[in-house]
């Protein structure tokens, strides 16, 4: 992709030659992504620099030639892993697209996932990248044959049945049922001591058994699934003002810094990118 340039870059998009993957194509600096989970997986091939992200305990550093692996729901950050940054090309397959092909081409049973979250695997890295150019050509074919053939290999190399999440505990339940409580509520949610209250507990047990079941506190979960409420609702073609609102930020500010630091473009331009073909170049972050 040439030589690493000072200007950070980035490109949300999704094509209507492969359906059910979205696409990323970036390049950070000072990019910092704040804890978050996606729907989808992420399957990210660092090209240039050093992606460094918190997942499961750990701090992981990717560089060219490497995969970032992230399985849906699942706490990570992302940030640069040295000041020159990094340059990425990302697949988003939604968890149905996954599902299909782990059953075609695998022997795993349950719900497929990564084993790990970083993998020096540069042969899938080149065909990431090599999905990404199909698409830029055109070329359906190709870049459905290859989405198939990453994944499938992904799977067989550092894949297997993600454990289901027990919830035999109070303190799970109370987790579950405290997340069901934020999103009905999500536009005007409860404190940390109401929720624990009208849950029956304390807010200290309230907040480590959230902590424990999602990776992170209610709060910081509640602008994870805010911002991935946003996206379906600008999807479905509403304004950016109402969208904000509707999900329980306070204004289209509040809405675009959050989902910038989540989705990795402002919500204005990641509806740009879901509605039409991808144009070529990345176009500089606001």
């Amino acid at each position: 992709m040439g030589g690493m340039t000072h200007r950070e870059s980035a490109h949300y998009w999704q094509s209507p030659k492969l359906p059910g993957v979205d696409l990323l194509r970036a390049r950070y600096i000072r990019k910092t992504f704040a804890r978050h989970t996606h729907e989808t997986y992420v399957i990210a091939a660092i090209t240039q620099g050093v992606e460094a992200f918190h997942h499961g305990g750990s701090v992981h550093r990717v560089g060219p030639g490497g995969l970032a692996l992230i399985n849906p729901d699942t706490m990570h950050t992302g940030h640069a892993g040295e000041p020159e940054g990094w340059t990425y090309e990302v697949l988003y397959p939604d968890a149905s697209l996954v599902a299909r092909i782990a059953a075609q081409t695998t022997t795993i049973r349950g719900t497929p996932g990564f084993r790990v979250a970083a993998a020096d695997d540069p042969v899938s890295s080149r065909h990431v990248q090599a999905i990404h150019r199909a698409l830029e050509e055109g070329n359906a074919l190709a870049a459905d044959t290859l989405m198939h053939a990453v994944v499938a290999r992904l799977l067989r190399l550092h894949g297997g049945p993600l454990p289901e999440r027990a919830i035999h505990t109070a303190g799970a339940r109370n987790a579950l049922r405290a997340r069901a409580v934020l999103e009905e509520r999500m536009a005007d949610p409860p404190s940390l001591e109401s929720l624990a209250a009208e849950l029956g507990t304390s807010p200290f047990a309230l907040l480590r058994a959230f902590r424990r079941m999602y990776g992170m506190p209610p709060h910081t979960w509640l602008t994870d699934a805010r911002v991935h409420r946003a996206r379906a609702l600008l999807d479905a073609g509403l304004p950016l003002a109402e969208t904000a609102t509707a999900v329980g930020f306070t204004d289209q500010s509040h809405l675009t810094r959050h989902f910038g630091r989540i989705i990795g473009v402002p919500p204005g331009a990641y509806r740009r990118g879901r509605a039409r073909t991808y144009k070529n170049r990345a176009r500089p972050v606001p």
